[in-house]
Parts: structure tokens; sequence; C-alpha cells
């Protein structure tokens, strides 16, 4: 589950709001020292707790902040983390899955375009600005909005 703050992982038979500052970045690296002042808290409630423990509750919550950075991004992030790490087919793959779950996204439609033409499929890039173009328009000509509010 996550919160603006945070992110809820369960640990054995707890669930465990762990702050969502303690993870940097798009790829969620753990920020140590933000951690520290995490474990004293729960150590401080929850005695029984050991170091490991809090390592392993810190590494679901890393799990769950990339799940949930890649949804709020519609893959986009994880996507262009693939692309810089030399995985050009794998960031396609994972793009078009997102976009299978929501077609209307334009600015993922963009980011596969660019993936594509640095693969070298020009036809397929611009397919992809294409799809892109058409789910902008029909995001402006959406009956839901007018002058600023629903209808």
């Amino acid at each position: 589950m996550t919160q603006a703050d945070h992110v809820t992982v369960v640990h054995g038979s707890m669930a465990v709001d762990v702050p969502r500052r303690i993870f940097k970045g798009k790829e969620c690296s753990i920020d140590w020292s933000e951690v520290e002042p995490f474990r004293r808290i729960i150590q401080s409630r929850y005695p029984w707790i050991s170091d490991n423990a809090i390592k392993v509750i810190i590494n679901k919550a890393q799990m769950e902040m990339m799940r949930v950075r890649d949804e709020e991004t519609n893959g986009r992030e994880y996507s262009k983390t693939l692309a810089q790490k030399g995985k050009l087919d794998d960031a396609i793959e994972h793009l078009r899955l997102r976009l299978e779950l929501n077609p209307d996204d334009a600015k993922s439609w963009y980011d596969l375009g660019e993936l594509l033409f640095k693969k070298g499929d020009a036809s397929g890039g611009f397919d992809a600005f294409r799809r892109g173009d058409e789910a902008m328009k029909q995001k402006k000509r959406s009956p839901l909005v007018s002058k600023g509010r629903l209808q």
C-alpha cells in the first residue's frame, strides 16, 4: 500500500510504514542516513526487531517503491533506466506492456517512439509518435472536462 509520504510493507504479522524519503532517485536507491532515524523509532517501539529485520523491511519497501514509481509514471521511469543500462529491447517491451494497460498515455507513446528510433525502427517510432498525438488530441476533446470543471 502506498500513501503520499510512505509505503506500507508487511514483515511477519506486522505492517510497517516506511517513509518514502528513504529512497532517492529514479532507481529508488536507499539513503542509509535516512534509515537510521527510522530504525531508532521502530526499535524503540518494537525492541525485539533486529537490525537484520530492519534491513529486510527496507529492502521490501525499496521493491514496493520501485513498483509504485513504475505505476506512477506508467512505466516510463523504469523503461528509461533499462535503456540507460543498454537494455533497449527490455525497455521497449516494458513500455509496450504498460501501454496495453493504459493506451491513452501520450507521454509513454512518445517515449516508446524515441526508444524505437534509437533501436533503428523509424517506422515503429513514427507510429508510436502518431499514437501519442492521437492520445493527446483525445484528451483535449474529453467531454468530461469543460472550462476546468467536471460535467
